[in-house]
């Protein structure tokens, strides 16, 4: 056994060695006090403001964790607000989803209820309200606007937060973790692809899956054979967040297809490049075999960046057994044909990783519902995933 097979333990003693209980994610008891406890209380991200880039562009975002959805939209004064998508006539959705997230928009910067007609300005102010005239004289429409929802955003990501009052601000919630990542150029790498699917299986078998690289060797050994170590390193908690190294296994040959591709363009992770992006905090002691950081920004999103790529997942519970999982990967935008084979050769490759990733998911659910074990046993490696179970446990027990 090497010298640092427990390192991780020595420098976080405080997460505990025993196994973790299985019941948390196979608890429909467990889940409703996530919902009370999490997701009606911390902050979201919900978006990227370039989604929504003029005024009037607006998107709903269904969060069945929260028990609502939420409309984002932009302003004729380039504020983003948020509100919950609930009209104060009936209460009927006001802007009718037809997806987890729908978009639209127009000049006016309005939303409109079709069950009656009624009408929000961007600001959540109701503007009209047809046969207004035959309410009593109870009604004013300066007090039936739209129900705002808190909403702040960091680096291009949109965030809101459900509760009546935040315990914190945004920036305070992040914490170290803002810190981490400022300076990061996101908006410059605007190229990507998103993939969505349900799964049958909790939120947090879901996550646990893309937070450790344990399973690199097995699960990837047909997309990326022998390409990625699977000991992390540089692992930070910061708060309820974390964030560690995926390093390269230096040597490894790419096969002769991918070798063109990553000499065309920086659209795969699987190759070294030079650091030019970078923000300081990430791979700070300079390892030649880095790769990418991952990073879990909780509760329920985790956020990757390499040179020239950054990608994220997220886990949206719409039950204790069901989750709606959302992958983007975002590179600059090809601008030959070459460059252009190269990035639709790295995104299957990643996509296929990714199925590799989903295809484990339903299965540990199963086993874990059978009841034939009750915990799961860690190794030092998989320290996202402790730290996310104490985590979780110490929101849900407040």
């Amino acid at each position: 056994m090497s010298e640092d097979a427990h390192r991780w333990l020595e420098q976080y003693p405080e997460l505990g060695t025993g196994p973790i209980s299985t019941e948390p994610y196979i608890s429909s008891q467990w889940y409703e006090r996530e919902k009370e406890k999490i997701f009606r209380k911390t902050w979201l991200c919900v978006g990227r403001a370039d989604e929504i880039p003029k005024a009037g562009d607006y998107k709903v975002k269904k969060l069945a964790a929260a028990d609502t959805s939420v409309i984002l939209i932009r302003g004729k004064d380039g504020q983003i607000r948020a509100f919950h998508n609930a009209c104060a006539h009936r209460g009927n959705t006001v802007v009718t989803e037809t997806d987890e997230e729908t978009f639209g928009g127009g000049k006016a910067a309005i939303v409109t209820c079709r069950f009656h007609g009624w009408v929000y300005d961007a600001e959540g102010r109701l503007k009209q309200v047809p046969s207004e005239k035959r309410f009593y004289d109870c009604f004013s429409k300066a007090d039936n606007g739209l129900a705002p929802v808190h909403c702040d955003s960091w680096e291009g990501f949109i965030f809101v937060n459900v509760a009546a009052e935040p315990e914190t601000s945004l920036l305070d919630y992040l914490g170290d973790y803002a810190r981490h990542f400022a300076g990061y150029p996101f908006e410059a790498l605007d190229y990507g692809f998103t993939y969505r699917t349900y799964l049958d299986c909790n939120w947090k078998v879901a996550h646990d899956a893309f937070a450790e690289a344990y399973h690199v060797d097995t699960i990837h050994a047909g997309s990326f054979p022998n390409v990625f170590s699977t000991g992390l390193q540089n692992v930070k908690l910061m708060g309820p967040h974390r964030s560690c190294a995926v390093c390269l296994t230096l040597g490894a040959k790419p096969t002769p297809i991918a070798a063109i591709a990553n000499g065309l363009a920086r659209a795969s992770l699987v190759s070294r490049s030079a650091e030019t992006m970078l923000p300081p905090s990430i791979n700070p002691d300079k390892r030649g075999d880095f790769a990418f950081e991952l990073s879990v920004l909780f509760p329920n999103t985790l956020i990757h960046v390499s040179e020239g790529i950054w990608f994220t997942h997220q886990f949206w519970p719409m039950a204790h057994n069901r989750t709606l999982w959302e992958g983007r990967y975002y590179v600059k935008a090809p601008k030959t044909c070459s460059e252009r084979w190269a990035t639709e050769h790295a995104m299957t490759l990643q996509r296929n990783a990714w199925l590799e990733d989903t295809a484990t998911m339903e299965d540990t659910q199963r086993a874990m519902q059978s009841r034939a074990k009750l915990f799961q046993h860690l190794q030092d490696d998989e320290i996202l995933i402790r730290h996310g179970a104490v985590i979780v446990d110490r929101f849900v027990n407040a």
